[in-house]
């Protein structure tokens, strides 16, 4: 898959394309109906499926502080985008230039000069340009003049609900952590570099492995049962917490820290998938580390039962 990092990058042996826009965060089912489509078009055209996205999202850029909590990492979403199948992304920085940009500037030094858009794909309620004033009548309007079809995406429903980036987000935050990975196609994973700690987990018995978040938000916070993958051919099962770690004074920091069960190796630096299966219990604040110790001994526990159970599902029946 091509990366194009800005409008600056695009070069003429990149027009002649098929192509969506948005932010597709997640990249959830709906989203991955929509690079059907697309990919089914780019084969007809015989051109490159492309996918155009932002980075930071544009509400990170015009209200950090009210802006949701990412799904995915701009890592993460190339490599499920590479995954989808898609030959190529445009990845455009959400700055002030382009907060600046009218509509007509977006489209025609994008779609129509930078890409030659044949076929695009977008969103009834897409806005984009100054003041949000482009929708898809402009764009169907410049389509008609330049050549190119515009289509709208039709809402993707699993039963009678929509499968939104904000409905997952809601599901992760209450611990429907199954229901969500049904409308992800995939259990939710947190992906990250090992990093170094404090060590405080080694000096009360559980070590942990620290991956920063890279997120101002985190949809998920608290105690849950993963299973990581990438340090070698087989998943490593654990207890993670996401949070702040209330029971160290004086940190704020969001970290994301995993104690895998029967491993002891030095992993820092390596690249890791944090796979969560089940929430056990919100993050709180301990009187003393003997507490915490003990609690995380109940936390691993419960976390190792719950995998027993999964893998052995019929063992649980009378």
């Amino acid at each position: 898959m091509q990366i194009i990092r800005g409008l600056h990058n695009l070069r003429p042996e990149h027009r002649g394309c098929v192509a969506t826009i948005g932010n597709f965060d997640g990249v959830h089912l709906g989203h991955q109906a929509v690079f059907r489509h697309l990919r089914d078009k780019a084969a007809r055209f015989g051109l490159p499926a492309t996918v155009i996205t932002f980075e930071p999202q544009p509400q990170e850029f015009f209200a950090p502080e009210r802006a949701p909590a990412r799904l995915t990492r701009m890592r993460e979403k190339l490599m499920a985008l590479k995954d989808a199948g898609i030959d190529r992304v445009v990845l455009l920085e959400f700055n002030r230039k382009l907060a600046e940009m009218t509509a007509e500037a977006f489209v025609q030094k994008l779609l129509v000069e930078g890409l030659g858009v044949r076929y695009l794909f977008v969103g009834d309620d897409f806005r984009f340009g100054r003041g949000r004033r482009g929708d898809i009548g402009l764009l169907r309007r410049v389509g008609r003049e330049h050549g190119f079809e515009v289509e709208n995406m039709n809402t993707f429903a699993v039963g009678d609900e929509r499968v939104s980036s904000t409905r997952i987000r809601e599901l992760l935050a209450a611990g429907e952590l199954e229901l969500a990975a049904h409308y992800l196609g995939r259990p939710y994973r947190i992906c990250g570099r090992v990093a170094h700690g404090d060590a405080r987990g080694r000096s009360i018995g559980f070590p942990t492995a620290n991956i920063d978040l890279h997120r101002r938000v985190s949809p998920l916070r608290g105690v849950y049962a993963v299973r990581v993958y990438g340090l070698g051919d087989e998943p490593v099962d654990g207890v993670a917490n996401i949070g702040t770690r209330p029971t160290v004074e004086g940190d704020t920091r969001h970290l994301l820290e995993v104690h895998l069960f029967g491993f002891d190796r030095q992993i820092y630096g390596e690249h890791i998938q944090v796979e969560f299966h089940r929430r056990l219990r919100d993050e709180r604040r301990f009187d003393s580390f003997d507490q915490l110790q003990q609690q995380i001994r109940r936390d691993c526990a419960a976390a190792r039962d719950y995998f027993q159970q999964s893998s052995n599902p019929e063992g649980n029946r009378p």
